[in-house]
């Protein structure tokens, strides 16, 4: 009689460490992970489908949602406006970086979860002055003032930064060094390499004058690389994040109408989710949204034909799919969101831009 007492105490004693456990966990604040893949519609997203070797990381989503992306000015947005939405939940002119309709600054995702002891940071291959991160960090009323938004940048205390952009902090029209005002700010900064990170300071990574080389330029691996770097350093730091990562050149191949860089560019974003999809296996109380700001190109996915060089007559390649542009402009067609990890299923649905911005703090709140 007593062995069974006192083993239904001891399973009792395990039982109740189990849920206080649990608790602790469910109690943990929770990560987010961000991805943007800048101008990145359905039909973009669908090239990985057609053109990968492997089956697309994309389909490892199960909550998937579309956004309406018109800015208060105007119906067709840019990033800045698109960017903005995301960052501070509410929609705003384009052109605009981290500011209101009014042209009033706006609290960003980032400065309030600093304020919770969230780490911060962001990787991006374009400029670090560009729309869309700045967006995240910067207050500005248009979009072009590289050199104020570097300014912010210097104000913003984020933890991890990889982009271009140096010649904006080092080779200013005002003469200032902030490359040298961020050191003196405990920045360990890298203007070669992704280099080890040091996890006693921030870290930024300064690695081109303006953008970083697109895929078809000889990239390699370097989205996957910072990512990884990215989260090693705030797995390190042991604190929670909040974590962008823009596939930028996406949007450059709608631009310039280049099939073969649109689909390089979404098959070497899809491969970072990839990376992020199994860091969210191994740390579960972890968000990761995957969405853009909007789609470049207004961009199909067609029938692909053979011109017989000697008739001129074309026939069907009933084996292969064509990209195809209407333009060389952004484009207003409902951009997915794709969701993963604590709080997925609140990105369900058709829903405005900036309601991403509420849907992460939901999460976050575990309301």
């Amino acid at each position: 009689m007593k062995k069974i007492i006192i083993l239904s105490l001891i399973s009792m004693f395990y039982i109740g460490c189990e849920k206080k456990s649990e608790k602790r966990t469910q109690e943990e604040p929770l990560n987010i992970i961000f991805m943007i893949g800048d101008g990145m519609g359905l039909a973009q997203i669908s090239t990985a489908f057609y053109f990968g070797k492997e089956t697309p990381n994309f389909e490892q989503f199960k909550n998937i949602g579309f956004i309406k992306t018109p800015s208060t000015s105007h119906t067709i947005t840019d990033s800045a406006a698109g960017a903005t939405a995301f960052s501070t939940g509410e929609k705003t002119y384009k052109r605009a970086i981290g500011m209101s309709k009014d042209s009033l600054p706006l609290p960003t995702i980032l400065e309030t979860l600093q304020k919770e002891d969230y780490q911060t940071g962001f990787v991006t291959l374009t400029p670090i002055t560009h729309a869309t991160p700045a967006s995240f960090y910067a207050h500005v009323k248009d979009r072009d003032l590289h050199e104020d938004i570097a300014l912010d940048l210097v104000k913003s205390n984020v933890d991890f930064f990889v982009g271009g952009g140096l010649k904006y902090l080092k080779r200013r029209t005002d003469k200032k060094d902030l490359y040298t005002e961020l050191i003196a700010k405990n920045y360990k900064l890298d203007s070669v390499s992704l280099s080890k990170f040091d996890v006693n300071k921030k870290n930024g990574y300064l690695l081109a004058e303006e953008g970083l080389p697109s895929k078809t330029e000889g990239r390699k691996s370097f989205l996957q690389d910072a990512t990884q770097l990215g989260l090693d350093y705030f797995t390190k730091k042991g604190k929670p994040f909040f974590f962008m990562i823009e596939g930028s050149y996406i949007d450059w191949g709608g631009h310039a109408m280049d099939a073969e860089l649109l689909k390089q560019e979404v098959l070497d974003f899809d491969k970072t989710i990839g990376l992020v999809l199994r860091y969210i296996k191994k740390h579960p109380n972890t968000l990761l949204v995957v969405t853009a700001d909007h789609e470049t190109g207004g961009v199909s996915i067609g029938k692909s034909y053979m011109i017989d060089e000697e008739t001129g007559e074309k026939s069907e390649e009933v084996d292969n799919v064509s990209i195809n542009f209407n333009n060389d402009q952004h484009s207003g067609t409902l951009i997915p969101v794709f969701a993963k990890g604590k709080g997925s299923e609140n990105f369900q649905g058709i829903y405005e831009n900036n309601e991403i911005y509420h849907k992460m703090f939901k999460a976050i709140n575990n309301k």
